[in-house]
């Protein structure tokens, strides 16, 4: 079992709490926080069945897409990536030329299918399975963004025995799997907070699938308008806290985690109480969003 760091952060606070960051974004150069957690049970299942491709989901952006080719690289194993958007295959050289994350996966040797948002959304339905299994034989299939049964034992492993004197555990929420690895690996005593990034209450079924308690609670609030969505405020937040404490946050998940709790921190929401916040790597997200920051004249992210 790997540990990572984990980072007491100099706070003032006039509530007594305790703020600690657990750096799981230092896990691996390309395979990093809960991808690496998520992928480590599926890609041993899959050599143990002897399936030679895996075939995985994602955006054009998606930390997991990127993570999965590096991770299959590194183990020999063919990787196909089936990417929401059809309009990005038209002109692939200029799609990759303005895509770090497609161009990075595409140089660690994953093909792509890119399908409409329509077909996209069928990607949990056994007659869309059935098919890419049909066109791509001998593979293993990992649901988008990796969340399976294998994935959340493997984000059972993030907790450790040290962690047991933590009050609260926090950690984004993007498909529910890393918070229902959290709930089961976590002590009695413990409530697990989980910051979505995506706006609405329907993870709770998600994350009720796989978690064995119910000591958890979704704090809605932080997500900044949905998915992938930005303002100043936060990314004047990220680079402040990466200046004052030197660990890079993602805009997408762990900036917006961290925004919200030091806005509860202010409200008093941690009295008292010791709390740890699971960092989830997404680093390499970076790169795209400041493209898209670029464009529209917005401070970039450090």
């Amino acid at each position: 079992m790997i540990k990572t760091p984990q980072q007491k952060l100099n706070i003032q606070n006039e509530f007594s709490a305790e703020l600690y960051i657990r750096r799981e974004d230092l896990l691996h150069p390309f395979v990093s926080g809960n991808k690496f957690r998520k992928l480590k049970y599926n890609l041993l299942e899959a050599e143990k069945t002897q399936k030679e491709t895996i075939v995985t989901f994602g955006g054009a952006f998606s930390n997991h897409i990127a993570a999965t080719a590096a991770a299959c690289q590194e183990r020999g194993l063919k990787s196909i990536g089936i990417i929401r958007g059809e309009e990005l295959a038209e002109n692939l050289e200029q799609t990759l030329a303005g895509n770090p994350t497609l161009r990075f996966a595409q140089q660690c040797g994953m093909q792509f299918k890119f399908v409409s948002r329509t077909v996209y959304r069928e990607k949990n339905n056994a007659p869309f399975i059935n098919e890419l299994e049909s066109e791509f034989p001998n593979s293993f299939i990992v649901p988008e963004g990796g969340t399976n049964e294998l994935a959340v034992k493997g984000c059972e492993e993030i907790l450790t025995e040290q962690d047991e004197k933590f009050d609260i555990i926090c950690c984004p929420v993007g498909t529910g799997g890393t918070i229902s690895g959290l709930i089961n690996a976590s002590k009695k005593h413990q409530k697990i907070l989980g910051f979505p990034a995506l706006k609405g209450d329907f993870l709770q079924k998600e994350i009720d699938k796989f978690a064995e308690k119910n000591n958890y609670e979704l704090i809605l609030d932080y997500h900044f308008g949905g998915y992938a969505k930005v303002n100043v405020e936060l990314i004047e937040f990220i680079n402040k806290f990466n200046e004052e404490n030197n660990i890079p946050l993602d805009p997408i998940y762990t900036g917006k985690m961290v925004f919200g709790i030091f806005d509860l921190l202010k409200k008093g929401k941690f009295n008292n109480k010791k709390v740890l916040m699971i960092h989830t790597g997404g680093l390499q997200g970076i790169e795209g969003m400041n493209l898209q920051l670029a464009k529209k004249n917005l401070p970039l992210i450090k």
